[in-house]
């Protein structure tokens, strides 16, 4: 039984906070440096202004965005680890408080919908959990901004709506959200499962490298099918029209009842913001 303290995990998740909101990632800055080469105009000059905002934020280590997001956090904890020290929530939860309060994050959480107090250290984060093989610890942090966020949508579909009722919804849905979301735009999509674990399982396609289709050749080419379509729309980077709506589309797929068919689509920003480590 390995033994992982909680004063690591602590440490490590401050440090993702700080670098998600600070850093992009290497796939989504290569994806923007190349589709640039193909707009002109007014599109161009957006994500021209995206790279020099990026490269800013990484020499100044400062926020890529104000809006530096609600902290998810996905947690894989191999079934033969022990945390030591203290429970493992609250250790996340102080490293995305001290993360946020270290890298002069912005603080967005309020503790109740309705009261909308602010907790004032954007805490508690939302996490995710999941018991893997081995003796390893993985974590993921994603600051989730609530202009994609918020543009998410969810549908229980029935099985005759078929193929042709997903695309259309996921078409529907990048279309409504239009120049709120952020573009351009990563499209991840749960397919399957549950009412919540659709949302999950969409969410956690956001994480997947761009470069990397799904590895289903039926979904690849789904995902290739609505990316196409997407990038037709003409919404275009921050909206002001383009060839670029979105970068990718990922889908995630599990098992589900013989009457249904969840269908969930969360839309990440142009920066996708993620950051993991393994302990």
């Amino acid at each position: 039984m390995r033994e992982i303290h909680i004063d690591k995990i602590t440490a490590t998740v401050a440090e993702l906070c700080i670098k998600a909101c600070t850093v992009v990632a290497p796939d989504i800055r290569a994806h923007i440096e190349k589709v640039v080469q193909t707009e002109d105009g007014l599109a161009r000059q957006v994500l021209d202004n995206m790279l020099e905002n990026q490269d800013i934020a990484k020499r100044e280590r400062m926020p890529i965005c104000q809006d530096t997001g609600m902290a998810i956090v996905f947690v894989e904890i191999g079934q033969d680890v022990r945390i030591v020290g203290g429970l493992l929530a609250d250790a996340i939860n102080e490293g995305v408080r001290r993360g946020y309060d270290e890298g002069f994050l912005r603080k967005s959480v309020v503790a109740d919908p309705m009261q909308r107090t602010n907790t004032k250290d954007n805490t508690p984060a939302v996490i995710h959990y999941n018991i893997v093989a081995g003796d390893g610890l993985k974590i993921t942090v994603s600051p989730k901004g609530f202009g994609s966020e918020n543009m998410s949508r969810l549908k229980m579909l029935v099985p005759a709506d078929g193929i042709e009722g997903i695309k259309a919804f996921v078409l529907e849905t990048v279309k409504l959200a239009d120049s709120n979301a952020c573009p351009p735009i990563v499209v991840g999509i749960g397919i399957g499962g549950d009412f919540e674990y659709s949302a999950i399982m969409a969410k956690r396609a956001l994480l997947r490298t761009l470069n990397k289709p799904n590895p289903n050749p039926y979904w690849a080419g789904i995902e290739a099918e609505l990316l196409q379509a997407i990038n037709q729309t003409n919404i275009g980077p921050a909206g002001l029209g383009g060839k670029t709506t979105a970068m990718a589309v990922h889908i995630n797929t599990f098992a589900t009842h013989i009457a249904g068919l969840p269908l969930a689509v969360n839309l990440g920003c142009h920066v996708n913001r993620h950051e993991e480590a393994q302990l």
